[in-house]
């Protein structure tokens, strides 16, 4: 019964997880139908997606392609810099990390409608995106379950380091964009500002906003996530769980 319980527990806990990444691609992807500048995780897989259609020699993947390969190589990076201190189980961030980019090609192909020429709109649809993303991590993070290995990578800085997370959560993400900046004039021969724009530095700081805000506001999602179905109470049970 035990063994069926912690099966039932982990099972759920990762669907939720699965929606939790369902929002965040979301967000993702509307930020980049916004033209203005895509959210920092999606600037350099964004800028390799776009060389990919101009040289033979880069792989022509999706957004969704490249976002698979920079989380792998942000969990070999973990490994390399914490060593014997790295806890296997964290290996979990490349199937994490899979269906993230999976669920981002999903999700640029629902918002292919949403490309507009209006700077008002564009503004509006990127605000839209940060906020979706902001909801969506703030999810993810209540799951408790591994970490995306964007965070992953910020955390094995901040162990070596000393820095303070918040700290090395900002350099990440300077990083992050000024390499995407990089590739632009080594690929593309200029700054790519629909890629790396205003609506990036937006990003950067609205989205912890949302975070932090959500985080005192998803009591409902506590309490679903504390939920544990069973075959015959599954839809009345749920039903009334939300209403609360």
């Amino acid at each position: 019964m035990i063994r069926k319980n912690i099966i039932i527990s982990f099972t759920w806990q990762h669907i939720l997880l699965l929606i939790s990444l369902y929002v965040m691609t979301l967000g993702v992807a509307v930020c980049v139908r916004s033209q203005l500048g895509s959210s920092v995780i999606s600037t350099i897989p964004y800028v390799m997606a776009s060389a990919g259609t101009d040289f033979a020699w880069i792989p022509a993947w999706t957004i969704g392609g490249y976002t698979i390969m920079m989380n792998a190589i942000f969990v070999v990076a973990q490994i390399l810099i914490l060593r014997k201190n790295f806890e296997w189980v964290q290996l979990f961030q490349l199937v994490i990390g899979f269906f993230f980019g999976m669920l981002i090609d999903l999700n640029m192909m629902l918002t292919e409608w949403m490309v507009s020429s209006n700077l008002l709109v564009n503004a509006l649809v990127q605000i839209a995106g940060c906020s979706i993303l902001g909801f969506g991590i703030a999810m993810e993070v209540k799951c408790g379950s591994v970490t995306m290995p964007g965070e992953g990578i910020t955390i094995a800085i901040h162990k070596v380091t000393g820095w303070p997370f918040p700290k090395a959560k900002i350099r990440v993400d300077i990083t992050l964009v000024a390499l995407a900046v990089l590739f632009s004039y080594l690929l593309l021969g200029t700054w790519q500002w629909q890629i790396v724009g205003i609506g990036t530095l937006f990003a950067m700081v609205y989205v912890g906003m949302v975070v932090r805000f959500m985080n005192k506001h998803l009591m409902w999602f506590d309490r679903l996530l504390a939920y544990r179905p069973g075959l015959r109470r599954y839809v009345y049970g749920l039903a009334k769980l939300i209403k609360k």
